[in-house]
């Protein structure tokens, strides 16, 4: 089941999201990021952090950025919504999780007349870019940036019109 966050699963979600980061990212995941990937409350408030729970266990996270005027949004245009802090628990993993979440954001996003979703992810997560072409999303390497030294974002799209998103 795909749903809101509960306000009493933050720590929860908070724990598994740094978790996987941590593990993706090793040494290069700072502390400032770790704060930012923990503060869910915030994000709950400012986007729409969506999670998965399987068999009353939570099972995989994501964030749905519904427009530009987000301070989560990493894009400008007002036809545009975006997927961020993308995390499915290791035990879960390869199991549908991870496109399910991405499913819940398009058609959140067919559902606000967007025009497409974008994403950035790291060079490290080769699974989740494995993932997102799957599912019909295109590089763009236009969108490419480095918020600081030494990481690096690889920009992604998903055009909603007429794309199935893999189903």
């Amino acid at each position: 089941m795909i749903r809101v966050v509960e306000a009493d699963e933050y720590a929860a979600v908070a724990r598994l999201i740094v978790d996987v980061y941590a593990a993706e990212l090793g040494e290069t995941l700072s502390d400032d990021y770790r704060v930012h990937l923990a503060d869910v409350a915030r994000r709950a408030e400012r986007a729409v952090v969506l999670v998965a729970v399987r068999a009353g266990e939570l099972v995989g996270s994501i964030t749905y950025v519904p427009g530009p005027e987000s301070d989560y949004a990493e894009f400008r245009a007002p036809d545009e919504a975006g997927i961020r802090m993308l995390v499915v628990a290791p035990h879960a993993q390869r199991q549908g999780v991870g496109t399910a979440l991405v499913h819940a954001c398009a058609d959140r996003a067919r559902g606000a007349g967007k025009a497409r979703i974008s994403l950035h992810t790291t060079p490290q997560m080769a699974a989740a870019q494995r993932m997102y072409e799957g599912l019909g999303f295109r590089r763009a390497t236009e969108r490419d940036w480095a918020p600081e030294p030494g990481v690096e974002l690889l920009g992604y799209v998903l055009e909603l019109g007429g794309a199935t998103t893999g189903r």
